[in-house]
């Protein structure tokens, strides 16, 4: 089995509510909350594991808060490894207006991580033996330097491990310089990369793959939201479109997506394939309130159905 290693700088504890109209200036009685541990690497590693798979999640721990995302780790038989750092550990609050099913979404900002502290966390990827795909989701926070992903990426190649990253900005470009086997940016992160507005489909066909050319990213998976993803290889561009279901929310829909590309992948399926389950797992993460992810009979019966359909419009040709 390939071990699957997965990177959040910057985790939070998602507290989750509903409320029957969203007022100013009124006292609003909320339903009792829901704690779920959150965080882009943390997610992908929850989603791995409602799939009938296992990773690790490394992440930094601090404060109460930490404590509170340790355990609810462990209720959710997450293997971790938590990086102790000094600030607390962020709060997200999500709000759903029941009587309009719209969803309000506060996310904290990261708290600063010190010197000492990253360097803790490259420490322990420079000492693990066995790694064979490392995921790094979300944005780097105060105190963490822009080239930190690519000094994870340094590690990575010298581990011959995968690379899958997910996140934006210059981390992303400066990532992007040392080598990654699989990068997951949507259309603005596309743009952002390669430094001009891409809105129609061949330009962002044209882009991809001069990204593919250059020699430093494998594969690159473009999320186009509710249309599906574009694979972009030295095979050429693929496409899967989204099914369409009824949204209850899509918190962790990339981040269930990844994981299903990443879990799949783990398993020797073909890149086709692997990107056909990771929309299944995005798809199925919308199916449900709050932040609970995909759940596996949903991720099944989509995926049989993303495959019928490509195998029907195939025989049609």
């Amino acid at each position: 089995m390939k071990s699957i290693f997965t990177i959040t700088l910057s985790p939070a504890v998602d507290k989750s509510s509903s409320v029957d109209h969203v007022l100013p200036e009124h006292k609003l009685r909320c339903i009792p909350p829901k704690f779920e541990p959150g965080g882009g690497g943390i997610n992908v590693s929850r989603a791995i594991k409602k799939l009938g798979g296992e990773s690790i999640a490394i992440y930094t721990k601090g404060g109460p808060t930490g404590e509170l995302l340790q355990k609810l780790l462990e209720e959710e038989k997450i293997k971790q490894h938590p990086i102790q750092v000094k600030s607390w550990n962020r709060e997200n609050f999500i709000v759903v207006e029941s009587s309009t099913n719209r969803q309000f979404r506060f996310g904290m900002p990261g708290p600063e991580i010190l010197e000492g502290e990253w360097k803790a966390l490259l420490g322990f990827l420079e000492n693990e033996t066995s790694i064979d795909y490392l995921v790094v989701s979300g944005s780097t926070p105060p105190g963490v330097p822009p080239d930190f992903y690519r000094q994870v990426a340094r590690i990575a190649k010298k581990k011959n491990a995968r690379l899958v990253l997910d996140t934006s900005g210059e981390p992303l470009k400066e990532a992007v310089k040392e080598g990654i086997y699989l990068l997951k940016p949507n259309i603005r992160e596309l743009s952002q990369l390669v430094g001009k507005e891409l809105n129609t489909g061949p330009e962002q066909e044209e882009a991809a793959l001069d990204i593919i050319d250059q020699g430093k990213i494998e594969v690159l998976v473009v999320s186009m939201g509710a249309s599906g993803a574009m694979l972009a290889s030295r095979d050429g561009v693929f496409y899967v479109s989204a099914p369409s279901v009824a949204k209850k929310s899509t918190v962790g829909a990339g981040d269930s997506m990844v994981a299903g590309i990443v879990w799949s992948l783990s398993r020797e399926w073909d890149p086709a394939d692997s990107l056909r389950y990771g929309i299944a797992c995005g798809t199925a993460a919308t199916m449900n309130p709050g932040t609970e992810l995909c759940k596996l009979q949903d991720v099944e019966t989509l995926f049989r159905w993303i495959k019928t359909s490509a195998e029907k419009r195939h025989s049609r040709i």
